[in-house]
């Protein structure tokens, strides 16, 4: 009989482990009306500063590989210890200061710095992954933003979210990571519609 309180403690933990990560709710795959987030955009100047903030993120989150290198140059006899790492979900963050968007009907493709292209279904709830890191994904319309979701396994999570402005001249992308609910960065990034 002693066993049975032991058992119920085991899967009480397991229920709140369980419970703690956020379910991701799928988006809206219409495409509001007169909404078309295709053409080429460039980053305002005052953005590279934003660049520089995510870099500086991606290698917080990465444990400042730096300083393993360092510490085990110190001293090779020992193993270099690792700090905890920051939320996996950097891994899908991608940056540039040159956007290319084609909207179709029924997703985008975005192309950052014209090196990576990244392709998003309206309204999917899908597992992505990079290398062997996967994540939760969700994307689609939220009123006239376009919102892309990305939540790994160990409660980081990236929020993206498109969005027009001054008469389609402007887009304007937010970047939020949270790790267990928690804000990690937050930035704003301002790109202006470049002219063929």
């Amino acid at each position: 009989m002693r066993s049975t309180p032991v058992v119920l403690t085991i899967l009480l933990v397991a229920v709140v482990g369980c419970a703690a990560k956020e379910q991701l709710i799928t988006k809206n795959a219409v495409v509001p009306a007169g909404i078309d987030l295709s053409g080429r955009w460039e980053l305002r100047d005052a953005g590279a500063d934003t660049t520089r903030r995510i870099d500086a993120a991606e290698r917080r989150a990465a444990g400042d590989l730096e300083d393993i290198v360092q510490s085990s140059q110190r001293n090779a006899r020992r193993r270099p210890t690792r700090r905890k790492a920051g939320p996996l979900v950097h891994v899908f963050l991608e940056t540039g200061k040159s956007l290319k968007i084609t909207q179709t009907e029924h997703g985008l493709f975005i192309s950052f710095d014209r090196a990576i292209v990244e392709e998003y279904l309206f309204g999917e709830h899908r597992v992505a992954n990079v290398g062997p890191i996967m994540a939760e994904r969700v994307s689609g319309w939220e009123n006239l933003d376009y919102v892309i979701e990305t939540q790994d396994e160990d409660g980081g999570k990236l929020i993206e979210t498109y969005s027009l402005a001054e008469n389609s001249a402007v887009l304007i992308r937010d970047i939020t990571v949270l790790q267990n609910q928690k804000q990690e960065l937050a930035i704003q990034q301002v790109f202006d519609r470049v002219i063929e």
